[in-house]
């Protein structure tokens, strides 16, 4: 019953959306002039079970990434929501630590692979919302690789390979290598049931099986900021953690680079092979989107040779609001808790009233340059902008800081190399109200580059020069030529040269906790988008409010 009623709702939905007269038309984004929010709460509610009871007693309004199938069959039969749905850029994995025993062994990543139930685990789990992932990118990305090697569940084919590879087993069961060592305690990072149910009893599962073929392996829960301080330090034998990928195939180079297996880089799993560090390479600065799709695809066929990760599953994007709203936006690509329905959201009936949208987890530090978790960006990406944005409908490159731009080519001293020539929006401010001027974006790109800051690193590596002929205007020369050099430069965040030259130390920086130099209502979260920070309140809130200085809302 559950699943006839959940297939009913993805049925429904799809048929929607599929009929949706607006996915035929271009998209407008001055028809989301905003934001008519003046009160935005991202309300922090860690237990799956407190999210539901919080939007079914109207405590929030929008409730996002569900995933658990009961909590979409009850929210199918509410009349007071609208559910929502979209093929997401989700992709969920288990990684290992390649750098030392036991993991620099390819046999054991290639068994583990085979030994772990992913069909079964998706199928027990997410009842249909998700889908097994063989690959390195999710199907819905315009550079999914199918053809790739495949390690389908089979304990005791991996036992075979494994004894085949010269690996024994003890009298307790457990696996010794072929140089005579034995496996020791293996730890599986993990969030905690309470924040992340689904994601807790995989890694339990996971263990198992592992530890059914003489891998002893046991799931260690801990909270999700810990995790990711362990990822980033590498102290780790073994993690799962779940990416939101984009629209760029660029999540293969930032994550399985060589060059990117640096403290806090994206290589978390430190895999390092020459071959597939050349088609990085090439996939990194494809002259055209020919040579891009070529390149992604052997990036994905090598990935699946080495078995850095193993790819287990990519779900769908579900996400409920309360009908006492109106003006969201939903696409094939977008669920209705997106930054577009944000702008255009306003009570169906009566006046205006404060919003608000659960946040999963805590911030960590809501420092734009060392945050990289989807908690903290989902408050950051409310109050900083960058030069282009995506259109909803088409994922094609829009204007948003940058009105226009060219591409051009020039002969540099090592050859060939693109040239950005963006030209801003004139009359953009700050939430200071000072302007934004292209000096702004020409000092965040340099003090990111300066810096080599990690999360940035593969965005700004290749940036040659950046000039500014005038306050609307930026050059930034690359040394190099790429299909993807619009893309990595005009999608960074741009932060504002009067706060951001002032701090000290930018690994520690704690700018929700400063005081704006003149501004009693400001931090120094200062931006140019749509929300301006107000407070954060541990295990609370996050409180926003509506930038009454926002560019497109002032076209109203």
């Amino acid at each position: 019953m559950r699943k006839s009623l959940f297939a009913l709702f993805l049925s429904a939905v799809l048929l929607a959306l599929c009929s949706d007269p607006r996915a035929e038309a271009s998209f407008d984004p001055e028809a989301f002039a905003g934001p008519k929010i003046q009160d935005l709460y991202l309300v922090i509610i860690r237990d799956p079970d407190a999210q539901l009871l919080a939007l079914d007693r109207g405590k929030v309004d929008i409730l996002g990434d569900l995933h658990r199938p009961v909590d979409v069959d009850a929210l199918s039969k509410n009349p007071a929501v609208d559910l929502s749905l979209a093929s997401g850029f989700h992709g969920f994995f288990l990684g290992f630590n390649v750098r030392t025993f036991p993991w620099n062994s390819l046999e054991l990543r290639r068994s583990a692979w085979q030994a772990l139930p992913r069909e079964r685990m998706v199928r027990d789990l997410f009842a249909g919302y998700a889908e097994p992932l063989a690959t390195f990118l999710p199907p819905v990305s315009p550079y999914f690789e199918p053809d790739v090697t495949a390690y389908p569940h089979d304990p005791e084919a991996a036992k075979k390979r494994l004894a085949g590879a010269g690996w024994t087993w003890g009298s307790d069961g457990v696996l010794v290598s072929p140089d005579g060592r034995k496996i020791p305690p293996q730890k599986l990072l993990c969030p905690t049931a309470s924040t992340a149910p689904t994601t807790a009893e995989i890694a339990v599962r996971m263990a198992e099986a592992l530890t059914a073929i003489g891998i002893p392996v046991q799931a260690e829960p801990m909270d999700f900021s810990t995790m990711i301080s362990r990822l980033d330090e590498r102290d780790f034998q073994m993690y799962v953690l779940a990416w939101q990928m984009t629209r760029d195939p660029d999540s293969l180079y930032a994550f399985y680079s060589s060059k990117m297996d640096i403290r806090g880089g994206y290589n978390m799993p430190g895999i390092s092979d020459p071959a597939l560090d050349e088609v990085l390479d090439r996939l990194r600065f494809a002259p055209d989107e020919t040579a891009a799709r070529a390149a992604a695809s052997e990036a994905q066929k090598l990935l699946s040779d080495l078995v850095p990760v193993v790819p287990v599953y990519s779900r769908y994007t579900i996400s409920a609001v309360s009908k006492q709203w109106k003006g969201t936006l939903v696409t094939d690509r977008v669920t209705a808790d997106n930054t577009w329905s944000l702008l255009a959201m306003e009570p169906a009936s009566g006046p205006m009233r404060p919003l608000y949208l659960v946040q999963a987890d805590e911030p960590r530090a809501l420092n734009p340059f060392t945050s990289s978790s989807a908690y903290d960006w989902q408050v950051l990406g409310l109050i900083y902008d960058s030069l282009i944005a995506v259109d909803p409908y088409t994922l094609e490159t829009i204007p948003w800081l940058a009105e226009s731009w060219t591409i051009g080519t020039e002969a540099g001293p090592a050859g060939p190399r693109t040239v950005l020539t963006f030209r801003l929006r004139e009359g953009v401010e700050w939430h200071d109200g000072k302007p934004l001027t292209a000096a702004d974006a020409a000092f965040t790109y340099e003090t990111l580059k300066k810096n080599a800051v990690p999360r940035y690193f593969d965005n700004v590596d290749n940036i040659d020069t950046v000039e500014t002929p005038d306050d609307r205007t930026l050059k930034v020369t690359m040394k190099n030529v790429s299909f993807w050099h619009l893309h990595r430069v005009g999608g960074i965040s741009i932060l504002p040269r009067h706060v951001i030259e002032k701090v000290n130390d930018w690994r520690s920086w704690l700018p929700a906790s400063e005081k704006h130099p003149s501004d009693p209502g400001l931090t120094g979260i200062v931006g140019t988008g749509p929300f301006v920070f107000r407070e954060y309140r541990p295990g609370e809130y996050v409180r926003l409010s509506g930038n009454e200085r926002f560019w497109l809302g002032r076209k109203r």
